[in-house]
């Protein structure tokens, strides 16, 4: 006979999912609401997975921070990028998470009752959770954060990553991070070189592209990270910790047939939703946002937690036009091993500029800035594109 489905308690909301944003959505709301009995449901063995995540200052609200400043590992003031005709110093801040911060947050701050990880959100329906070992998680809200789910209804290209936390042993003398090397060469479309240096010999190196498949050969990066060690002088003595992944960079496609491709309940956030930023499928800023959000709604129920984040995510989808017009430039107006003069042409404008494009908050003044100047694509490319996108 079939397994019997057990039922748990019910609880006022089941978040699936305890990565980025299913753990700040419950950080937030054991700050801001206490009284609920929440569950933060994960298929492996921590929260957060194993990654670094990392945001500008401008990303997130003053008075939002709290929500943050507790996960930061390491920060810094300014950050350089390099690109073949020039080099910049930047004096935005840049802050970084590692996800052991996540995880060790959750359980100091959330009851042990909460936190059930190690278990794997198999459906997510209205009101219950189905776990992949058939027993059923009940509640009064459910919340589905499981990752990107099917992007097949819409245009994406991708970013791709390999890291490496590496242990050094002399000194790198990197005082800020390099947000962007496109010095190295241009491989599989737009590759660029990211270090943040966490001590005076622990940094943290990753081989990045902007490319058109999701396929990533970890070994390949692997060795050009080494190889970008030795061209810096740095011998490495060990490799500490290492993350992969690959990123939906969505540049076009149909917003309702992605949402019905991942029905669940409308209640959805982070990649899930779409709710990611426009130029680097990076989550944190809308993350924050997001938890903030549910965590101030005077009441969360299913149906008001559905409308809530369904206009969300379709505002999101609407202010973000100007910025897939911009990814569309990059994966369908630029030739591959050019792709990074899209970026080149990007970072020499204002810094103030760069920090709005960043947050998402570019004013018409700044899209038209941005617009401006020699154009880094062919103009028989930009042309349709700008069309397209009017």
């Amino acid at each position: 006979m079939p397994k019997q489905a057990r039922s748990s308690n019910q609880y006022d909301l089941a978040i699936a999912g305890g990565g980025l944003v299913g753990g700040l959505v419950a950080l937030a709301l054991a700050e801001l609401r206490p009284d609920l009995n929440i569950a933060l449901i994960e298929a492996e063995d921590h929260f957060g997975g194993n990654h670094i995540w990392s945001f500008f200052e401008s990303d997130i609200e003053p008075e939002h921070r709290w929500l943050v400043d507790p996960l930061i590992a390491r920060q810094w003031d300014s950050y350089d990028v390099h690109f073949p005709k020039y080099s910049r110093r930047l004096s935005n801040g840049y802050f970084s998470i590692e996800s052991a911060n996540l995880d060790r947050e959750l359980r100091k701050r959330l009851p042990a009752a909460a936190l059930k990880s190690g278990q794997q959100a198999r459906a997510v329906n209205k009101r219950l959770v189905k776990l992949a070992d058939g027993s059923e998680i009940a509640a009064r809200a459910v919340l589905d954060v499981r990752g990107s789910g099917d992007v097949s209804a819409l245009e994406v290209g991708w970013q791709k990553f390999c890291g490496q936390m590496l242990r050094l042993k002399k000194p790198h003398g990197l005082e800020r991070p390099v947000i962007m090397d496109a010095t190295v060469e241009q491989i599989d479309g737009y590759r660029f070189i990211y270090c943040l240096p966490f001590s005076d010999s622990e940094i943290f190196v990753e081989d990045t592209y902007y490319a058109d498949t999701a396929e990533l050969d970890s070994k390949t990066s692997h060795a050009r990270i080494a190889a970008y060690a030795k061209d810096h002088g740095w011998q490495i003595e060990t490799v500490l910790s290492e993350e992969k992944g690959q990123l939906p960079v969505i540049y076009g496609g149909d917003f309702e047939a992605f949402w019905q491709a991942n029905r669940s309940v409308d209640a959805r956030a982070g990649a899930r939703a779409a709710l990611i930023q426009p130029i680097t499928s990076y989550s944190l800023p809308m993350a924050v946002k997001t938890a903030i959000l549910i965590a101030e709604m005077p009441e969360i129920s299913q149906a008001k937690l559905d409308k809530m984040l369904r206009n969300l995510a379709q505002n999101h989808w609407k202010n973000g036009k100007f910025y897939r017009m911009l990814c569309a430039f990059l994966f369908l107006g630029a030739d591959p091993d050019k792709r990074y003069k899209t970026l080149e042409h990007t970072y020499s404008k204002d810094e103030k500029l760069l920090a709005r494009f960043y947050a998402g908050k570019s004013t018409l003044l700044d899209q038209a800035n941005l617009l401006t100047g020699k154009p880094p694509i062919p103009v028989s490319r930009a042309i349709p594109l700008l069309l397209k996108y009017k």
